[in-house]
């Protein structure tokens, strides 16, 4: 590892200093002496393949509207090689992004009187889509915490949920933001047959499989329910290679949905997602590997490192490492910093982090912080994060 957090050979260093030229959403929010630790974008430099493959696109011009190209064979070659399945190419459609598949396909499945199950904590937009986009109405089934700090999947109040009438779809969110927990086959194993009983539409956001770090097992949802299940996977390389602003994700259909759902998708949705996205992501699946598992290398050694500055500055601070992703989830509710430390955190301390309210029932004292960068920034993190909570007690 370099002094800033990266590998020497393999482009993943970060300096804060070029990181503040960004113009993306995460290094234009506020002020310039706020640290950004919120949006789902991480710091490390481009992957080689997709820098190439982007490079050599504008250089033959090559910016018009979106094709498929081989992306739907590369993303189910990329599916064989992590987790031993195989989905057919012919069941998947380019889109913008996950959200759009998963607004896309409660229209589909559900009518404007049904109930859609989420679990939170749970991914703001989860809420807004299904509520505002879509038009339909929540019903919460919270995850729950563990001993250890899991959070695990409530499945008995998953299948009373599931048994009411008026629900008629489920969106989970595996692996979960902002817990970092990855459901395990057992899990959705039990998920499917309620779904399948109950005639529960499953909708799986899978779009940090790609980032399940050593020690977990990431198993795709339609894996285990099967090709008569009801049911799609919305999946992107946006998170794993740090490509959202090129707009492409893709959403992979069962047998026993894909013709009907696909039918119904209107040609302009299906052209919202962008050329280049479609470029990146194929070099993703293909030819990004090594750049993933030294970036997943990292991260391995980010959640731990995150743990024990936080151990050290706050030591009242409850976290678990993340099991995927560089999403991590911290309640700081012991400091009584008020049901949203985000604010306090960001006017004292200076660092901008998710609100942990805007995430659901269970988020009122914590915190989601982005740990997508080099160790030196994680120490700043935290330095900014106890100076926000020590420095708003104080002033109290």
């Amino acid at each position: 590892m370099n002094e800033h957090g990266g590998n020497e050979h393999g482009g993943i260093d970060v300096d804060l200093a070029q990181l503040r030229t960004r113009t993306s959403a995460k290094w234009t929010y506020g002020p310039e002496d706020v640290l950004p630790a919120w949006v789902a974008e991480m710091d490390f430099s481009l992957a080689p393949p997709i820098a190439h493959a982007l490079t050599a696109a504008i250089a033959r011009s090559d910016t018009g509207y979106r094709s498929t190209g081989r992306l739907p064979e590369a993303l189910a070659n990329f599916c064989a090689l992590q987790w031993n399945w195989s989905p057919d190419p012919a069941h998947m459609m380019v889109l913008a992004d996950v959200m759009t598949g998963i607004a896309t396909t409660l229209r589909f499945c559900t009518r404007p009187a049904d109930s859609v199950v989420v679990n939170s904590p749970v991914y703001p937009p989860f809420y807004s889509t299904v509520r505002d986009v879509a038009g339909r109405n929540i019903y919460d089934v919270p995850l729950v915490p563990d001993e250890q700090g899991r959070y695990g999947w409530d499945l008995a109040a998953l299948d009373a949920a599931f048994a009411r009438p008026e629900v008629t779809a489920y969106v989970l969110c595996s692996p979960n933001n902002p817990v970092g927990s990855v459901p395990t086959a057992q899990e959705l194993a039990a998920i499917a047959r309620s779904a399948a009983e109950h005639g529960v539409f499953v909708i799986a956001d899978e779009i940090h499989a790609p980032l399940t770090l050593a020690g977990s097992l990431h198993t795709p949802y339609l894996s285990v329910a099967g090709a008569d299940a009801r049911a799609v996977s919305v999946v992107s390389a946006s998170k794993a290679w740090n490509i959202a602003g090129l707009k492409c994700a893709q959403l992979i259909a069962s047998t026993a949905v894909a013709e009907e759902l696909f039918a119904s998708v209107p040609l302009e949705t299906q052209y919202g997602a962008g050329h280049l996205g479609v470029i990146a992501s194929i070099a993703a699946f293909e030819d990004g590997e090594p750049w993933r598992q030294e970036m997943l290398g990292v991260l391995d050694g980010n959640r731990y490192l995150f743990g024990r500055e936080l151990a050290d500055a706050l030591p009242a601070a409850a976290y678990r490492p993340p099991d995927a992703s560089y999403l991590t989830w911290v309640d700081l509710s012991a400091y009584e910093l008020g049901d949203d430390p985000a604010l306090p955190l960001l006017e004292v301390g200076r660092v901008a982090v998710n609100s942990g309210p805007t995430f659901g029932a269970g988020g009122a004292g914590h915190i989601r912080v982005n740990i997508g960068t080099s160790a030196r920034i994680i120490e700043e993190i935290v330095a900014r994060i106890a100076r926000g909570t020590t420095g708003s007690q104080d002033a109290s």
